[in-house]
């Protein structure tokens, strides 16, 4: 129940997913013109509007992941249940944002700094996530309410995002008590791990992967890439020099790293982000279904490409997280280990961005930068490890990656008899028991899938005959019907008479 649950939430997120490698793309491509676009004063026009495009959706993700769960995971994937998720956004982010918990007067004890500061890292994917999953359950619940009379106007949809603001007030509030305990807790751990070399290291990228499906990739990050516990890894090693027995920063603090080690926590992901992952990317491509290979080739593709030019991980990740998340665990240990090994080598090399190819190219002429020609050789490496065990994995465990969904192959030649779809549809419901007996409905590629209350009731006899190829029953109260490319008029036909 909790993996179907799992793959599910994976589906919902494909839909927005499908939009970011192009957008992490033309961010690699202004960075690659421009690597100062951001740092204000004369810039290059062309890399500042690829970069604003880009950074448009991949700096909204979150957003994009409230609506599209909502939409993805509602039993009719209707309108209603967007403004469902992204109602549920607003109201979390904007009561949990540092200026509202700061006017509320909460966490301004000095002792409580960094709890605050957590507030800071609120809009992250798994907020987005959570906020999708309130808004779609809400839908799924109260799309049918009937008030009285004198209320009648907030009666059914219309009362989905009344009810969405009161459970995410709720949610606000524990979310006020447990967030900032989380995140503080997960900066001591990166401030404890800073002292074991490495081996630290090594365990920072473990946890920086597992992290990110909940957005608490930045409590640790910003312990060793920014200045939180003085190490500073990125301006360490682009703006830092060696003097008098420590690194001095162009803004003159320093950073309590010990010579050569600018770059460690960085250049360890280039492995991952440049080879592991496209590796990964074409183990599930070469995983999938015959029929599906196609499809499966475009959005793979192009998050693995986007994942070797920019660094963006996002779009490959996410299209697995869910669906596999055996599979993610696995990538996680791997980041891990190459971290660590890159660490040990030593390797150095840094980003501005993250940990591609554009980056990568302008870490070779920093003058901080060390055996840095051997991160291509380790990434091929990964590469192979990366391809080799998911794609092993993947067919072994028989995991529903992308292209792997549970429909037969000859189901795409699959022909409706009577392409009257009203008619089919009310055979089917009929067949089902009624639109009393029917939970919820869902389709994908080739199939209805339907939650019933009384399986009973069902007329396999009766539904074949309405000219569908088949019949599944995976459980007591799951019903699919295998109806063939043509089920979305189905679908829609029996959405309407529910």
């Amino acid at each position: 129940m909790v993996m179907k649950y799992l793959q599910r939430l994976g589906k919902s997120l494909m839909l927005p997913i499908a939009v970011l490698p192009v957008c992490a793309i033309l961010m690699g491509i202004g960075y690659a013109i421009d690597k100062n676009v951001m740092a204000g004063g004369d810039v290059n026009v062309i890399s500042l509007f690829l970069v604003k495009v880009g950074g448009s959706l991949i700096d909204n993700m979150a957003i994009l992941f409230a609506i599209g769960v909502a939409v993805g995971m509602s039993d009719d994937q209707h309108g209603g249940a967007a403004l469902a998720g992204l109602v549920s956004w607003l109201v979390v982010t904007t009561l949990l944002s540092s200026g509202t918990v700061t006017a509320m007067g909460l966490y301004q004890a000095e002792n409580q700094k960094n709890l605050l500061a957590s507030f800071a890292k609120i809009q992250n994917q798994f907020i987005g996530i959570l906020t999708g999953l309130v808004g779609a359950h809400c839908y799924n619940f109260f799309k049918n309410t009937k008030l009285p009379a004198y209320l009648g106007f907030f009666s059914g949809r219309r009362s989905v995002a009344i009810v969405t603001t009161g459970v995410s007030m709720v949610l606000s509030l524990i979310l006020l008590l447990v967030w900032p305990y989380v995140y503080f807790g997960l900066v001591k751990l990166g401030e404890g791990l800073v002292g074991i070399g490495a081996i630290g290291a090594g365990l920072y990228g473990f946890f920086n992967r597992l992290l990110i499906p909940i957005g608490l990739h930045h409590a640790l990050n910003s312990v060793f890439w920014f200045d939180v516990a003085s190490i500073s890894d990125i301006h360490t090693f682009w703006l830092g020099t060696w003097e008098n027995g420590q690194y001095v920063l162009s803004n003159g603090m320093t950073s309590v790293l010990k010579e050569g080690q600018a770059g460690m926590y960085q250049a360890g992901f280039f492995p991952i982000m440049m080879f592991g992952l496209p590796g990964a990317g074409l183990a599930m491509y070469m995983a999938a279904k015959p029929d599906k290979k196609k499809s499966t080739l475009g959005i793979i593709g192009a998050a693995a490409f986007a994942s070797f030019l920019t660094g963006v991980t996002e779009p490959l990740e996410f299209s697995f997280m869910f669906l596999a998340p055996v599979l993610y665990g696995i990538h996680a240990v791997l980041t891990g280990i190459c971290v660590a090994i890159v660490a040990a080598l030593p390797v150095r090399a840094g980003f501005w961005f993250s940990a591609g190819l554009v980056d990568y190219i302008f870490s070779i002429f920093c003058p901080n930068a060390r055996n840095i020609w051997a991160l291509p050789l380790i990434g091929l490496g990964f590469f192979a490890i990366y391809f080799v065990v998911f794609y092993f994995v993947i067919v072994k465990l028989d995991l529903k990656t992308p292209g792997r969904e549970d429909d037969d192959e000859d189901e795409t030649k699959v022909v409706l008899a009577n392409n009257d779809y009203t008619t089919v549809a009310s055979i089917i419901l009929k067949g089902l028991g009624g639109k009393e007996n029917v939970k919820s409905l869902d389709n994908c590629v080739t199939r209805l899938r339907l939650e019933i209350k009384d399986y009973t009731q069902v007329d396999e006899k009766l539904i074949k005959s309405a000219g569908v190829k088949g019949v599944i029953r995976p459980s007591k109260d799951s019903v699919q019907v295998i109806v063939g490319p043509l089920v979305q008029f189905v679908a829609d036909e029996m959405k309407k008479m529910l």
